[in-house]
């Protein structure tokens, strides 16, 4: 919970433990005995894990900088702690950011669209807020018997409000608002504005890179993933964002019909304004939904009952991997909202302790995350230590005697999460530094979204989702309706994350200067040399004007923002993806490609499921990725799996 006196503690320690990790890292007593048996470890008769261990740790000495000389090292020490701090405020702008936006709705015709679970959500909200009806007319300047009954609403930019209300208002003037207030997070001006953060940390990082003997922070980043290099990854990219933008341009002309249908109900002006726009994409795009397969969110989230997902997520896990959960009604956890179980295998014996904090709140960053507690390892003893994690969401709390009711992509994001849970609870390893989800960054999604293709199975789905109120199954019929639809919108939900990816590597392809000579994005001018010398050469680019040069470059349809803009970007800015949010879709190609033999010998295969445990699962990355996942499909990957399997290709 980022409350603020939490994140003074925290601005405090982080120096305190970066300063610390340096001086470990920059030891040479403590490299040399390292690197003696690092040289040495042909000799050494280790196991695949320890050779993985060793090289983890000589490759992370090096990494900080034990070779440079001093005065090198004591600038390297200077950037560090200077980034650590720079990405906390970074961090802590976005979520004050997010916090500090209302939209206080009191009239029904605002609130067209809305369907009552999501009004019943807003209306706890406000209540939460402390804002009442006399306090809402106060600020909406009218009189409180003027407030509509049930109201305030007070909708906010954290997921779990602001992806309801664009997915569902029909006030186009409000979305635009919304999407607004959004889309500029943190770059407006004023106390949170993060573009001279972003700024520094570019300058910090590209200083960093160079001081280790890389040309770019992309180049140092990718050195030890999968990748391994920033033109892997830009041929990857460049290889799925063309298929993705023609079905996203497709999409468009859909939705362009429906919106020219209001136009002549004269609920839009017949003019040049009525065409799609970036406020309208989650709105209409329902709408099609709607028309294409009679399906909308309004007529699956009844079904969609947050213990209910979370039973489903369970009972996946017991069918595949013989896993037992057990509610913990004793245990000391950090908030209310917080739950704990205890997981068993097959035979009973302890797996691990699992903890989900699955609901928003105003403290908490937001996404979906999964955190050790306690990683898993074996003492000298032998004595196997098992791990302690953690599941976050921000899913909507549940208000007004309404539980909390979750969207299609909400049920895919606990399945998600909890694929980073099994990485970590089921984790067989000897040592700390290799264990659960400390693996490459773009093989550490492989997990975690393979559990997602089971969210939406027919005989998965028919065990878990079953209607609040009455508790009946879902029907057939929605079964149907769910799998014929499963590739809608890809075109935008591909081409949205692919942007963003682009938009990360590019910051981070920045090298000795931060405009290329023949890019006219921005005028720039040089920077003085500080007192060692350093960044004499760089120059000041306006973040804002290099983001539109690159997504114009890069193609991005007008209709289409990155799903996470620069000023907002907490993966690669403070959350330790840089160069890195490629990942997701590298990964996806390999889980794609790894359900396809699942699909092919059957989606419960005990077999299969206990080569995945054994081979990814199990392993964390005790061994090379590509060894692990060779092991368990017997074949390199098929690149086009990714393609086939978004009905790209």
């Amino acid at each position: 919970d980022a409350t603020p006196s939490m994140q003074k503690i925290v601005e405090k320690v982080i120096p305190l433990l970066t300063e610390h990790n340096d001086n470990v890292f920059m030891n040479p007593y403590f490299f040399a005995r390292v690197d003696e048996l690092y040289q040495d470890k042909e000799n050494l008769d280790l196991t695949e894990e320890q050779e993985m261990v060793l090289e983890k740790l000589h490759r992370t000495f090096i990494n900080n900088g034990v070779n440079l000389d001093p005065r090198s090292q004591a600038r390297l020490r200077e950037i560090n702690k200077e980034l650590a701090v720079l990405e906390q405020r970074f961090g802590n702008n976005v979520l004050a950011c997010t916090n500090a936006f209302r939209l206080v709705l009191t009239d029904s015709s605002e609130v067209a669209g809305l369907p009552a679970s999501v009004l019943a959500s807003a209306a706890a909200e406000a209540s939460h807020a402390g804002i009442s009806a006399r306090e809402a007319a106060r600020m909406k300047g009218i009189r409180e018997q003027d407030v509509a009954p049930g109201g305030p609403w007070l909708f906010t930019l954290h997921n779990a409000s602001y992806v309801p209300f664009m997915t569902c208002s029909a006030r186009r003037d409000l979305r635009h608002d919304m999407f607004t207030a959004y889309s500029t997070r943190c770059n407006t001006g004023g106390e949170y504005d993060n573009n001279s953060i972003v700024l520094d940390i570019i300058r910090l990082r590209i200083e960093k890179a160079g001081l280790l003997g890389y040309s770019t922070p992309a180049g140092q980043i990718l050195s030890d993933k999968m990748a391994h290099d920033p033109q892997t990854v830009d041929s990857f990219l460049g290889r799925i964002f063309p298929a993705a933008v023609r079905q996203a341009k497709a999409e468009v002309e859909d939705m362009q019909a429906l919106m020219d249908k209001d136009v002549e109900a004269g609920l839009l002006p017949d003019d040049s304004t009525s065409v799609i726009q970036p406020w309208d994409w989650s709105y209409y795009a329902e709408k099609v939904r709607l028309e294409k397969y009679a399906l909308n969110e309004d007529l699956i989230k009844p079904y969609f009952k947050m213990e209910n997902v979370r039973e489903g997520v369970f009972n996946t896990a017991h069918r595949l991997y013989g896993l037992n959960f057990r509610q913990l009604d004793s245990i000391p956890l950090y908030h209310p909202d917080v739950e704990g179980f205890e997981v068993t295998d097959s035979d009973g014996s302890l797996i691990g302790v699992l903890l989900t904090d699955y609901y928003t709140r105003s403290t908490k960053r937001g996404g979906a995350w999964m955190n050790n507690v306690r990683n898993q390892y074996k003492t000298k003893k032998g004595e196997d230590i098992r791990p302690i994690i953690v599941n976050v969401a921000n899913f909507p709390k549940p208000s007004s005697g309404m539980p909390s009711l979750l969207s299609i992509d909400e049920v895919g994001t606990m399945f998600h999460e909890f694929g980073h849970a099994l990485h970590g609870l089921l984790s067989r390893c000897t040592y700390k530094d290799v264990s659960g989800t400390n693996v490459a960054r773009d093989f550490v999604e492989l997990p975690s979204q393979i559990n997602e293709n089971w969210a939406f199975l027919p005989e998965v789905l028919k065990s878990y989702a079953h209607h609040y109120r009455s508790g009946e199954a879902i029907p057939d019929s929605l079964v149907a309706k769910i799998a014929v639809s499963k590739n809608f919108n890809q075109g935008f939900m591909t081409t949205e994350l692919v942007a963003a990816a682009i938009l990360d590597m590019k910051w981070h392809e920045l090298g000795s200067i931060y405009v290329p000579q023949d890019c006219p994005y921005a005028s720039a001018t040089d920077a003085p040399a500080d007192s060692t010398g350093h960044n004499g050469n760089l120059k000041v680019i306006d973040p804002g004007k290099f983001e539109a040069y690159v997504m114009a470059q890069a193609g991005l349809p007008e209709q289409i923002i990155p799903r996470y803009r620069t000023t907002y970007f907490n993966h690669v800015f403070s959350g330790g993806y840089s160069a890195g949010y490629y990942g997701y879709l590298w990964a996806e190609v390999l889980d794609k490609d790894a359900f396809e033999l699942f699909k092919a010998k059957g989606a419960f295969n005990r077999v299969t499921a206990a080569s995945f445990r054994e081979n990814i699962l199990e392993k964390g990355g005790s061994e090379e990725p590509m060894v692990l996942y060779r092991r368990f499909r017997g074949a390199d990957p098929d690149p086009d799996a990714l393609l086939r399997a978004r009905g790209l290709k």
